[in-house]
């Protein structure tokens, strides 16, 4: 008789050992994230990251890896 028949493993679960609960308490936090289910504006948010390398490379101690 094979050892397989006799070996079963309980299916794993990912949200186990209190993980499910750290998620809820956080998500009922004063400053938890919300709003994200309606999606994000892709023109804002590539508008925002550009004006951010813009302010990056206009930093006087902004330098590229490749230029040293």
């Amino acid at each position: 008789m094979s050892l397989f028949h006799h070996v079963s493993f309980r299916p794993i679960d990912p949200l186990g050992d209190g993980l499910r609960e750290e998620i809820a308490a956080e998500q009922q936090e004063s400053d938890a994230i919300e709003g994200l289910e309606e999606g994000l504006d892709e023109q804002e948010l590539s508008a925002f990251w550009t004006d951010v390398e813009k302010d990056v490379e206009n930093d006087p101690t902004w330098f590229h890896l490749s230029e040293d």
